[in-house]
């Protein structure tokens, strides 16, 4: 028997990266999983991977209201309740000083981070058994500032802000409510960011990004998603309202 026997848990951005890997550790622990995201190949590649006694993938962009509806509706229909809400969906945006950042993509990174897990949390959480949880991706840069990176930056101190007042709204369902806080991890939505900001190529960006990192390296996709499972399981009964870091010493 998985920590996570036969619970339902629901994941944006579910077909890549932390998402993917949060999933494969989730299945392994007996949950079933419903996936969210853009990428159909990708999808189609975990419902394969995960099975559809397993799985559910729903193609769909957090930050428009009416697919979330729906994503939501057909995965209550297929699964009938969500034990689980992870909002993980997220991009990197520009690199750029505010005074040259594009005011479009500034809008696009709070639409997807802010609202988008506005609307998951509006949509899904009355959907969510008593005593169950929400985690949401924020980012080791939603705790610290950082040059150059505004629009990511403030999405994920706003998701935190989000977070903070759910997990008082949902607590009289013993709901609980954390924002989970990677540091640098070994994915290719970091490696662009770093190569982006460094204007160095992978290797060297990463050995960069290292230099910043008390325990010197990246995090991987699998230890984050133990992070995860940790906020989603019943064995963080008593953890709500946090800012739960997995950074290596990052943001101190």
């Amino acid at each position: 028997m998985g920590v996570l026997q036969d619970k339902v848990i629901l994941i944006t951005g579910g077909e890549s990266g932390i998402g993917r890997a949060s999933a494969r550790l989730f299945v392994s622990e007996g949950a079933r999983v419903h996936l969210i995201g853009l990428n159909e190949n990708e999808l189609a590649s975990a419902l394969n991977e995960f099975g559809t006694d397993r799985s559910l993938v729903t193609v769909a962009d957090v930050s428009d209201e009416s697919a979330v509806i729906e994503a939501v509706r057909e995965g209550v229909e297929f699964f009938g309740k969500y034990d689980v809400v992870f909002s993980n969906a997220g991009i990197s945006g520009a690199v750029a000083t505010i005074v040259d950042y594009p005011s479009d993509m500034f809008e696009r990174l709070l639409k997807i981070h802010v609202l988008g897990a506005f609307y998951i949390l509006k949509h899904a959480t009355p959907h969510v058994n008593d005593g169950g949880s929400v985690i949401i991706t924020s980012s080791g840069a939603g705790l610290i500032g950082a040059p150059n990176l505004s629009g990511y930056v403030t999405a994920k101190h706003a998701q935190v802000g989000l977070m903070r007042s759910a997990a008082k709204e949902l607590a009289a369902r013993k709901i609980r409510v954390n924002t989970l806080h990677p540091g640098p991890t070994s994915t290719v939505f970091q490696d662009d960011i770093e190569m982006r900001a460094t204007g160095m190529d992978q290797t060297n960006a990463a050995r960069s990004f290292d230099e910043t990192i008390p325990l010197a390296r990246h995090a991987t996709p699998e230890e984050v998603a133990h992070a995860a499972l940790y906020l989603a399981s019943d064995v963080s009964a008593m953890v709500t309202s946090s800012t739960f870091k997995i950074d290596g010493g990052l943001t101190g």
